[in-house]
């Protein structure tokens, strides 16, 4: 019986340690691709660090404000983000993803239809994670 007990609670601890781990990281980035592709501005507000810098493979960097609203306004709208071979490297309290995607939309220089490589920053403040930088680079194939 004990041993039962010690084993559910080791198995608990884990799955919970995990979670705060790698795929806690993999997770927010995939809350960030579906608060983009439904424009959802106050999952964006919470997701994104309030001194982000978010550099577009265009070579355009904006502000959380600025990224914020050009989303909201629909100057830049996404329709697609489909991600792969997502690797995630924690640092303390901070976590750096890095991963591959073809992504379509319409940004304020016209339609785009990219494949690129992506790197994120997250950074813990408290007991959440925020997205502190984005950076993109168009590529000529994906992995």
């Amino acid at each position: 019986m004990f041993s039962r007990l010690l084993l559910t609670a080791l198995a608990l601890c884990c799955s919970g340690f995990a979670q705060t781990g790698s795929s806690a990281i993999e997770n927010l980035d995939k809350a960030w691709i579906k608060a983009l592709l439904s424009r959802d501005a106050a999952t964006l507000d919470r997701l994104l660090s309030k001194d982000l810098i978010y550099a577009h493979a265009s070579g355009v960097v904006d502000t959380k404000s600025e990224y914020i609203e050009k989303l909201r306004s629909g100057r830049q709208v996404y329709k697609t983000l489909d991600q792969k071979n997502v690797s995630v490297r924690l640092h303390g309290d901070s976590a750096v993803t890095h991963s591959w995607a073809r992504v379509t939309g319409v940004s304020p220089q016209g339609p785009f239809d990219d494949k690129i490589m992506m790197i994120h920053v997250w950074v813990k403040s408290g007991s959440n994670w925020q997205l502190a930088a984005h950076q993109t680079t168009r590529v000529d194939k994906l992995p």
